[in-house]
C-alpha cells in the first residue's frame, strides 16, 4: 500500500523516487493528487509542503469540476460525436452485412447488423477511433524522435479516467487515452510530447518542464485548452 496524506477532505498520494525535487500534481479529469518526493524525504516534511500549497490544489479541482461534461451517448441517429475536436452528427445504418465506420465532411456514417445493442455500436465505433489514432500517432512519434533525440519503442492506446497520457521511461513506452481522438489534433501531438519527454526524465521536475518548454514552448497554452474541453463522463463507455 503506497503513502499517502490526509489534509481536510484531500487525500494525496505519495511516490518516493530519486528525484531532487518535490512535485505537486492535479490531474483531470477528477482532480486526483499526486505527490512525488526525494526519497529521503520525510513524511511530516512532505505533509507541510502539501498543506502550503492547498489553496492551489482546490482551485486546480474546482476548475476540474466545472469543465464540461460530454453526457453518454445512445449511439442513435441524430446524435452529435466529437471528432478531432469538432462536432460531427451520427447517422445510423443497419444492414445484414459486416459493421463499418465511415466519414463524410461533418457526418459518421456508422453501419451495423440489425438489432445490434447500443453497447455493440459503441464497440464498432471505438474500434474506428484505434483505427485513427494508429494512423495518426505514428507519424507524430517519428517527426518528434528526430528533434528530442529519444526513442519511442512501443505506444498502447487505452481508456483512461484519470489522464491523458502516461510513460514506461524505461521501457521507452507510452501509453495515450483513446479520448484523444475527439480532441483537436495538436493537443495528441501535445500529449505524445509530453509523454516522451518523459523518457529522458521521468519525473515532473524542474528539468523536465524546461526540456518541454524547449521542444514545446506553448504547451501551458495547449495543457489549458485540453483539460477545458469536454470530457466523457465517468460512467457509462
Amino acid at each position: 500500500m503506497g503513502e499517502s496524506i490526509e489534509i481536510g477532505d484531500i487525500t494525496i498520494s505519495v511516490t518516493r523516487k530519486d528525484v531532487k525535487n518535490v512535485h505537486l500534481s492535479v490531474h483531470p479529469p477528477d482532480g486526483r493528487v499526486t505527490l512525488v518526493t526525494p526519497t529521503s524525504t520525510r513524511i511530516d516534511v512532505a505533509r507541510a509542503y502539501a498543506i502550503t500549497r492547498i489553496g492551489w490544489i482546490r482551485q486546480q479541482q474546482a476548475q476540474l469540476r466545472s469543465q464540461a461534461r460530454e453526457a453518454p451517448r445512445s449511439f442513435v441517429g441524430r446524435e452529435t460525436h466529437y471528432l478531432w475536436g469538432r462536432r460531427h452528427l451520427l447517422r445510423v445504418t443497419e444492414l445484414d452485412a459486416k459493421p463499418e465506420v465511415r466519414l463524410d465532411h461533418r457526418t459518421i456514417h456508422l453501419q451495423v447488423r440489425p438489432g445490434t445493442s447500443r453497447d455493440g455500436r459503441a464497440n464498432v465505433i471505438h474500434a474506428w477511433h484505434l483505427k485513427l489514432l494508429h494512423g495518426a500517432v505514428p507519424p507524430i512519434i517519428d517527426k518528434w524522435e528526430s528533434r528530442m533525440g529519444v526513442k519511442v519503442h512501443r505506444y498502447f492506446l487505452q481508456r483512461m479516467t484519470t489522464k491523458w497520457g502516461s510513460c514506461n521511461s524505461k521501457a521507452g513506452s507510452i501509453r495515450l487515452n483513446t479520448e484523444l481522438v475527439k480532441k483537436p489534433r495538436d493537443l495528441l501531438e501535445y500529449v505524445i510530447v509530453h509523454e516522451m519527454v518523459h523518457i529522458s526524465e521521468p519525473t515532473h521536475s524542474a528539468r523536465f518542464f524546461a526540456l518541454l518548454s524547449e521542444h514545446y514552448p506553448s504547451w501551458p497554452e495547449a495543457r489549458r485548452e485540453l483539460n477545458e474541453l469536454p470530457v466523457p463522463q465517468l460512467t457509462g463507455s
